[in-house]
């Protein structure tokens, strides 16, 4: 299963650098695995569960001219997207509530 989570960041900084840098993320049970490749136009990073509950990854890429993180959820099996999208939705609440314009989940 695959779920689509689009954040808008008011802030001028690639918020995907900080999440990829954030020493925080491992009080939500979260880890970055990989980082973006260099040459590459557009940064992207994969982010999985510390969790023995939840299982999939999370893809994210950094838009700077929208200023839109896009995350691509995906979950294998029997594994529910709902206990990563819960863990990254509390670490973006908590940690970067202030300058979060808007949060958007699509299923597909």
């Amino acid at each position: 299963m695959q779920t689509l989570v689009q954040v808008y960041f008011t802030y001028w900084h690639s918020l995907r650098d900080v999440i990829a840098k954030d020493r925080w993320l491992k009080n939500f049970k979260l880890s970055v695995s990989e980082e973006k490749k260099p040459g590459r136009p557009q940064g992207w990073s994969k982010l999985h569960t510390i969790d023995k509950e939840g299982y999939g990854a999370i893809n994210i890429e950094w838009h700077q001219s929208t200023k839109m993180l896009i995350c691509r959820v995906v979950t294998k099996g029997a594994g529910r997207p709902n206990v990563i999208i819960g863990d990254f939705i509390d670490y973006l609440l908590a940690c970067h509530r202030t300058k979060i314009g808007a949060i958007t989940i699509f299923l597909k």
